[in-house]
């Protein structure tokens, strides 16, 4: 039995945050405004993992409007979020995930973004493909207001 499922997620960019993106804190000037720690990637992950699981969506789970939630690392969430994937049975197939950002550029932490989102779903590297893209400049990507994320994640019953 195999389940699948696909995630989106936008975050708009703030002074004074850290950027963290795939549950790895990036150099930039600006970070992602969120009730959590905002990471773009991770929420759109946790999300793609609901839903091949069917179990609703990030903002169910962990609400913005609990205060419980604020701050929040998201791997922390995502790893409650994979208890449950593997409580109903399932182990990674694969993830495939796309990063639009204009800047900063994301090339140099590819490798390991891919590795840290691989340890948070107990899967191997090879499971995991993580992706950025420009929008060429348009948008409110391509204006650097924000991050946009999307994943499509293939379950796989252990």
């Amino acid at each position: 039995m195999i389940r699948i499922g696909q995630g989106f997620d936008v975050h708009e960019f703030a002074e004074g945050r850290p950027l963290i993106i795939g549950g790895v804190t990036i150099p930039h000037t600006k970070g992602l405004i969120g009730h959590s720690d905002a990471d773009v990637l991770l929420h759109t992950i946790t999300d793609a993992a609901l839903g091949a699981i069917g179990k609703g969506d990030i903002g169910h789970h962990f609400p913005d409007t609990d205060a419980a939630f604020k701050d929040a690392d998201s791997a922390v969430l995502l790893q409650e979020v994979w208890k449950l994937v593997e409580e109903e049975g399932y182990t990674l197939g694969n993830v495939d995930c796309t990063i639009m950002a204009q800047q900063p550029k994301l090339a140099p932490h590819i490798e390991t973004i891919k590795n840290r989102v691989a340890s948070l779903l107990h899967a191997d590297p090879s499971q995991v493909n993580i992706k950025a893209t420009t929008t060429e400049k348009l948008g409110f990507v391509g204006r650097e207001e924000g991050i946009a994320s999307l994943a499509a994640i293939l379950l796989v019953k252990a």
